[in-house]
This record gives structure tokens, C-alpha cells and sequence, in this order.
């Protein structure tokens, strides 16, 4: 019993050592959210710069955080208007824009039908959950055959990989609705264009913008995906160009451009999910004056 004992508290920690823990953890957690990014971006590109130096491994294996920095200043003097990296870019903008704007309209369309059917819930929206897991950027070539190596196969593969998330985000959305809140807008004898827009639209809203939040970042990955294999312009290609030069310092610029895009397309769209869906915002509340303020706020 006595030995059993003395196990256990040998295992426990000093006291000193776990105040002095929790202490680290409570300070840790306690960092506002862009110093605790900016301390883990600053950790992983110190680590990786250790690795590179004291490996000695060559560039055209894995290029250092200061070459892929040096390289990236000279991708934005290439961005610069007149240079001709700004054109690429702005074609592969355009394929993005272009497919999304496709699937927003055809895939919200088919979003309402699938939603405010019967057969659409029990028959379609299986189909297009299975659609939703398959690789769709293997049905790259298929439109690069069907449209040519110009910019058409590009938007075309772009709205075929984001037209699902809208579809099963709008679907989805209507299917929300409750028998409880029907039946209390029937007893009001509200019509039935009232029950769509004031209820389902407004309870499917969320839903929509989430499937949305998805589809603009699949469209950015479908036409540099679509440009990739189809060649001709856009960053895809500039990026293939690179890595057939084994310049993977550029290779690792114009993706970092790309993600910067991809986050500015994604925060656009969120922002908007903000203006138009205040309501659902778990961040804001409203005061008794009427004023929003954030959760948690002292007044």
C-alpha cells in the first residue's frame, strides 16, 4: 500500500512546475488572434529555415523562407500595371468570376427545386451528395476536350466543381424549415409567397452563404486546376512553367499569391454573409437601445 503510494506521487508533477505550466497556457491563450497567427507563422518559418541551413538541402528541392521571400518581391514587380504577370492573374480572376457567377444561378435554381420537392429530397439530393465526394478535377480534360484549350474549359471545369456546395447549401437551407414554424405562419394566414421569403429563404440564408464560403474557393481551385492541364494562360500555368524549371522558390511565390486570392474571394463572401444574414451572427447582439454590440461586452 505504502509503495503504491509513493508510485503515485511520483508521478505527480511539483506544484511549482504545473502553476508555472498552467501559467504559460493561460498567457498563450490569452494572446489576441493576430499575434497568436503571426507567432506561429514567425515558429514554422524560423523551423523552416533551420531545416533548409543546417540540412544544406539544394533550392530546387526545397527552397528557404528568404529565397521564396526574394522571389515573391520580384512576382509583385511582375503584378505591377503593364507587367505581364498582372494579365495572368486577372485571366484566371476572370475564370473564377465567370464560374462562380454560372453556378450561382443554376446551382441556386436547382437548390430550390431539389429543396422544395419531395422527389427532389428523396431522389436528387443523394445524387448530388455522391457528385459532392467525387474528384472533380478529373473531368478536366472531358471539358478541354468538349471546349477547346481556351478560357470557356476553364470556367466551365470552375462552375462544375462549385455548383454542388450551392445546390446542397440551398437544398439543404429549405429543408430547415419546421412543421412548428409552418403551422404558426399557416394560423397567421400568411400566403404562401410569404411563408417562401420571410420563412424558408430567411432560415435557408445561412445555409446558402455557408455552401457559397465553399463554392468560391472549389471555382479558384477548378480554373488554376483547368489551367494546369489545358495550359495556354492564368497563374495555373505560370505555376507548371516554374516547376518544369525546378524554380520551386517561384513556385512558392505564386501560390502564396493565390492564397492571398483565394482569402480575399472567401472574405468577400463573408462579408456579405454578414450584411445581408446580421441576424445570424453570433458575435453581435442588440442592446436595449437598439445598438449592436459584440457578446460579452461590458456596457
Amino acid at each position: 500500500m505504502t509503495n503504491t503510494t509513493q508510485s503515485r506521487k511520483k508521478g505527480i508533477l511539483p506544484q511549482p512546475v504545473v502553476r508555472t505550466v498552467m501559467a504559460i497556457s493561460r498567457w498563450f491563450n490569452g494572446l489576441p488572434q493576430v499575434i497568436a497567427v503571426a507567432s506561429v507563422v514567425a515558429t514554422v518559418l524560423i523551423g523552416w529555415e533551420l531545416i533548409v541551413r543546417l540540412g544544406n538541402i539544394p533550392i530546387i528541392i526545397l527552397p528557404s523562407p528568404v529565397n521564396v521571400g526574394a522571389q515573391l518581391v520580384t512576382v509583385f514587380q511582375q503584378l505591377a500595371p503593364g507587367e505581364f504577370l498582372l494579365g495572368e492573374l486577372w485571366t484566371t480572376v476572370q475564370e473564377v468570376v465567370i464560374g462562380f457567377g454560372i453556378a450561382c444561378v443554376f446551382g441556386f435554381a436547382i437548390g430550390l427545386w431539389v429543396g422544395q420537392t419531395k422527389f427532389g429530397q428523396k431522389a436528387v439530393m443523394p445524387l448530388f451528395v455522391a457528385l459532392e465526394a467525387t474528384p472533380k478535377i478529373a473531368f478536366a480534360p472531358v471539358f478541354i476536350a468538349w471546349f477547346g484549350f481556351g478560357i470557356t474549359s476553364k470556367f466551365v471545369l470552375a462552375a462544375f466543381m462549385s455548383i454542388f456546395p450551392i445546390i446542397i447549401g440551398t437544398a439543404a437551407g429549405l429543408a430547415a424549415t419546421t412543421e412548428d414554424e409552418l403551422k404558426l405562419f399557416k394560423s397567421m394566414k400568411a400566403r404562401a409567397w410569404d411563408v417562401f421569403w420571410k420563412l424558408k429563404m430567411l432560415r435557408a440564408l445561412p445555409f446558402i452563404f455557408a455552401g457559397l464560403k465553399i463554392a468560391i474557393v472549389a471555382a479558384l481551385t477548378g480554373a488554376v486546376a483547368a489551367e494546369f492541364i489545358g495550359g495556354g494562360i492564368g497563374f495555373g500555368e505560370q505555376i507548371r512553367l516554374a516547376a518544369t524549371r525546378l524554380a520551386l522558390d517561384r513556385v512558392f511565390a505564386l501560390i502564396l499569391i493565390l492564397s492571398l486570392l483565394g482569402i480575399l474571394l472567401f472574405s468577400l463572401v463573408a462579408w456579405v454573409q454578414n450584411k445581408v444574414t446580421f441576424w445570424d451572427n453570433p458575435n453581435l447582439r442588440v442592446t436595449k437601445n437598439g445598438k449592436k454590440s459584440s457578446l460579452g461586452a461590458t456596457r
